[in-house]
């Protein structure tokens, strides 16, 4: 609500006459009621939006706040001693109109709407014990100036977006101060050394912001004696954690959680004989776990996951008899668990993943009556699962990947409730599937692949009402899929792949209509694909593969338009493909080995079930009025006529078909001699040239380099090079070693090419490497050599320090920081940059068909380096290999136009892998995502999103800031780069002038157009 202009100049005249009144019955020692507190809060409210007209009964023709809702005053002094106006949806900016409530003690205006900065120049009341702002969207800095705290005891300013450093000077005076949240903000620099002056303090959280620097318990918190709760996590906090932990005597919770803390733990932490809550994932820390630990009886969470401690997994633990949550996951523990750990009787999570853990895993676990969370996976575990524990109420289970034997156990009803989660999958299971697994109602993920398992698929699977994926692959499952397997509806997975079932795919699959992968491949399925089939309208991957299936496809399957992968190779099926789709697109290794498919890219005969052509009977077109006599005829004049009738016919067919064979004869003669005259030609100047081009050809065995000619003779072996070297990684071309190289010892990396279907004459190898060799870039890997023999081929290039994109991107540890903005625009204009002289410098254009952060590379400045260019150059069957290897890479990245032959590749490929480039580096994802319930498509969400006008809701969270001018336009780039019609993207030229004028200043951009 705002006042009224002579709403408020009232209130300044009221205000000066109360000043006037005061001062007159202060010298007749009369005691009047003070209105600065109705001033203060009715300008207050005047910078505020109240949508729900909260603050209606505040009223400026008030004499006393007092009775106002949301207002409390002193009974006493009757002035206004508490605001709370918590939650109420009021947005705005807390204006200085607060500064007249003198008397103010209380000030509490959390989870609402305010935002903007808070004024340096606004100083509450020097008598102010508790101030809560948390929940709100303010921002800048936090002023020096904005409380007394001499008398302070709770602040909470946490969950808005204050920034910069927190002043050094803002804690020097809090000898009174309590409670302290400056959570989740991007406040920045080091923790505040004056922190130590609060020596009453009960409870410190700075955690998920950006602090820096390291922590000393000895000199920083000594003074803190009686903290309780100490939340450092989510920050950007380095170096080793000393000792002095200790001194912290009635410390109960230690959140470390989310930093760059490495070293060991300091060996007093076991010393915090109140610790309750104990959380170190997410950092660095090394050695084994100190055996101070198991003094911490109180202790009920111990989280020390993503680390790198080692050493034989403590058998302490089971002295912690208070423990509740147990996560080790993702370390390098050795050893077996001890039996003892039945004593954790409170337990209720335990994950061990990750780890080199291995024995059996013990029986007493089932004591542990509480448990529901147990993870176990990718360990080293043998032996059977203890049947006890399928007792219990478990709601996850997680033993995948050991090496676990016998047969699964029964469930109980018990467990029958509670299951949500159950993964076997990778170990050596045998037996049947428990036909008990139908009663797990609330199941919503079962994996049992990778196993032994001997059985018929047990028809009560159909009984899951809530089952999302169900993955039983590569056993040994037999007999037909149940009928009313998908009759929860619920199902998004159905993964049945490597078995042996037989039989048809129940009709009924269409009722699977929430599926979105259906995979039925390696199996010895038998009839028809289902019409229902074409029910699945959210499928988007289907795998058929090595199967019996015959008849047509059905033609309805074409109306799917979420399909996006589909694999019907190696049956019997016959027939045209349906229309529409992505059917149009498939190319041969999708649907080799089905002989009767008409298909362009198959050779084999066409089978159709196409009607026969009716065949009229001549006589019906007689005189059937004519004289009885003559229908009587003999039978002999009857089958004289119809033999002339056939002899009419068969002369025509005859006479036809002589002259097709006559046309085919000529054409074929035709090409023969073309040919015949070609080879002439070819051998011709193949003679001429022999004794210039073949006796020039280079040595066989000998390392050619293009700076130099050629490379000293102890070179001349390439294994004892690539034995002096480590392998760096690996892909579609073939192995890539880094390796010191020439006098001065410099880096060079070395590709071992795959020799399948790379140019096998030494003079063609080398024509098309020096054409390579050419490509001279400052965002392209120098080629800077190579070496031949018929079994070895080698290309020396230019080695990148920094690693792939692909690393940076994906595959960073948590604690190392994300690529920022300006390096990721950087990578992109740098990219372009490459690619546009690649296909504008040369004649025909360099292509690389393969475009994707695994191959580009990063300088030690982050200047983006693309690798792998050309290579297709190298190959003897391009587009056989380029389609072949195709599913090889991640669905997403390659062009649609790869994948059809009908269409003309060109330049325009590489456009589209730069778009969904683009895609990953400003949203950090992968183009395509599987989710347990979900396929998340890179480039159909982000243009949903920019639909929806949230786009900017898919860049990456973890970049700390980014332009939005430039991430705006980026986007919307890739999504034209990304067209599914080539001729409708631009050139890498255009990319490089468009990312330009982004990178331009918006004033100088605005002046482009």
């Amino acid at each position: 609500m705002t006042i009224t202009l002579m709403g408020f100049l009232h209130l300044l005249l009221l205000a000066a006459a109360t000043s006037s009144l005061q001062q007159y019955c202060m010298g007749m020692g009369v005691p009047v009621q003070l209105n600065d507190d109705v001033l203060g809060l009715i300008v207050f409210k005047s910078d505020l939006h109240d949508p729900s007209s909260n603050l209606d009964s505040w009223n400026e023709d008030d004499d006393s706040p007092c009775s106002w809702e949301y207002i409390q005053c002193n009974p006493v002094t009757s002035r206004v001693s508490e605001v709370s106006l918590d939650g109420l949806g009021l947005s705005g900016k807390i204006g200085r109109g607060l500064e007249k409530l003198q008397h103010l003690k209380v000030l509490s205006l959390s989870r609402n709407n305010f935002s903007g900065t808070i004024s340096p120049q606004l100083t509450l009341t020097s008598g102010l014990e508790r101030l809560n702002l948390s929940h709100n969207s303010l921002s800048g800095n936090i002023p020096s100036s904005l409380v007394n705290m001499s008398s302070i005891r709770f602040l909470d300013l946490s969950k808005n977006s204050f920034t910069g450093p927190v002043p050094d000077n803002l804690f020097q005076n809090c000898v009174s101060m309590r409670y302290l949240s400056l959570a989740e903000n991007m406040l920045e620099g080091s923790l505040p050394s004056t922190l130590s002056s609060c020596s009453f303090l009960n409870y410190l959280n700075l955690s998920k912001n950006s602090f820096t620097g390291n922590l000393d318990f000895a000199s920083w918190f000594g003074s803190l004696k009686r903290l309780r709760i100490l939340d450092v996590s989510n920050n950007a906090l380095s170096g080793s954690v000393p000792a002095g932990i200790s001194a912290i005597h009635n410390l109960k919770e230690l959140l470390l959680e989310g930093n760059h803390f490495s070293g060991p733990l300091p060996f007093d932490i076991g010393l915090c004989l109140h610790l309750n809550r104990l959380d170190l994932g997410d950092n660095q820390f090394t050695e084994p776990l100190p055996d101070s630990l198991q003094r911490l009886n109180s202790l009920t969470l111990f989280r020390a996951s993503n680390n790198m401690f080692t050493g034989s997994f403590p058998q302490w633990i089971s002295n912690m008899s208070s423990l509740q949550y147990i996560d080790f996951s993702n370390n390098g523990l050795t050893g077996s668990l001890p039996s003892s750990i039945g004593y954790l009787k409170s337990l209720n999570y335990l994950s061990l993943s990750d780890n080199k853990l291995s024995g059996n895993i013990p029986m007493s676990l089932a004591d542990c009556t509480y448990l529901s969370v147990i993870n176990l996976r990718s360990n080293n575990f043998h032996g059977m699962i203890p049947e006890g524990l399928f007792d219990l109420g478990l709601e996850e289970v997680d033993f995948s990947q050991n090496a676990l034997m016998g047969s699964i156990p029964h469930g109980s009803s018990r467990l029958f409730e509670s299951l949500r989660t159950l993964d076997l999958s990778r170990n050596n299971l045998t037996g049947s599937m428990p036909a008990e697994m139908g009663l797990f109602s609330s199941l919503t993920y079962l994996n049992i692949s990778w196993n032994k398992l001997q059985s018929m698929v047990p028809p009560e699977l159909g009984f899951f009402q809530n089952l999302t994926i169900l993955d039983l692959r590569n056993n040994a499952l037999f007999g037909p899929i149940p009928e009313d397997i998908c009759d929860s509806g619920s199902l998004g997975i159905l993964q049945l792949d490597g078995n042996t079932l037989t039989g048809p795919i129940p009709e009924d699959i269409g009722n699977c209509t929430s599926l979105y992968l259906l995979s039925l491949s390696h199996n010895n399925l038998s009839g028809s694909i289902p019409v229902s089939a074409s029910e699945l309208k959210r499928l988007k991957i289907l795998n058929l593969e090595f199967n019996e299936l015959s008849g047509e496809i059905p033609q309805e399957l074409g109306r799917l338009e979420n399909l996006l992968a589909v694999n019907i190779s190696y049956n019997r099926l016959t027939g045209r493909l349906p229309v529409g789709g992505i059917f149009q697109s498939l190319d041969e290794s999708s649907l080799q080995g089905n002989l009767g498919i008409c298909s362009p890219l198959l050779k084999g005969p066409c089978k159709m079930n196409v009607p026969k052509p009716l065949v009229l009977d001549p006589n019906a077109y007689g005189n059937q009025m004519g004289d009885h006599n003559q229908r009587d005829r003999s039978s002999k004049s009857t089958q004289l006529g119809h033999h002339k009738f056939l002899s009419v016919s068969a002369i025509v067919a005859i006479s036809a078909a002589i002259l097709i064979a006559i046309g085919v004869i000529v054409i074929t003669l035709l090409n023969v001699s073309a040919r015949q005259r070609l080879t002439f030609v070819d051998n011709a100047l193949e003679s001429m040239c022999s004794s210039s081009s073949r006796s020039a050809s280079p040595p066989v065995g000998k390392l050619i380099m293009f700076d130099s000619g050629s490379s000293p003779d102890w070179i001349s072996n390439p294994e004892s090079l690539l034995n002096k070297a480590s392998e760096i990684g690996s892909g579609v071309f073939g192995t890539v070693y880094k390796a010191s190289f020439g006098a001065q010892g410099g880096i060079v990396a070395i590709k071992k090419l795959a020799t399948s279907n790379i140019i096998q004459y030494p003079e063609d190898f080398d024509r098309e490497v020096k054409i390579l060799g050419k490509a001279k870039h400052p965002n392209l890997i120098a080629l800077m050599g190579y070496y031949w023999t018929p079994q070895t081929k080698l290309l020396v290039t230019e080695y990148a320090p920094n690693g792939s994109l692909q690393a940076k991107l994906h595959e960073r540890l948590p604690s190392t920081p994300s690529i920022s903005w300006a390096n990721r625009f950087k990578i992109l204009l740098g990219t372009a940059k490459g690619l546009a002289h690649l296909h504008h410098s040369f004649r025909p254009p360099i292509i690389h068909y393969n475009l994707k952060p695994s191959n580009i590379l990063l300088d030690e400045n982050y200047n983006p380096k693309i690798s792998d260019f050309g290579l297709a150059r190298l190959l003897t069957k391009l587009e056989k290999h380029i389609i072949s290897n195709r599913f090889q890479s991640a669905l997403g990245y390659v062009a649609p136009e790869l994948a059809c032959q009908s269409l003309r590749v060109n330049e325009k490929c590489d456009v589209y892998g730069f778009g969904m480039m683009i895609f990953e580096l400003v949203t950090g994802r992968r183009p395509v995502e599987y989710g347990e319930d979900n396929v998340v498509i890179l480039s159909d969400h982000v243009r949903v999103l920019l639909e929806q006008g949230n786009v900017l809701e898919c860049v990456d969270h973890s970049m700390s800031e980014y332009q939005e001018d430039e991430v705006l336009p980026v986007l919307k780039l890739a999504l034209v780069c990304t067209s599914q019609i080539p001729s409708s993207r631009p050139s890498m030229t255009e990319v490089v002038q468009i990312l330009q004028v982004i990178k331009t200043p918006v004033p100088q951009r605005m002046e482009l157009y």
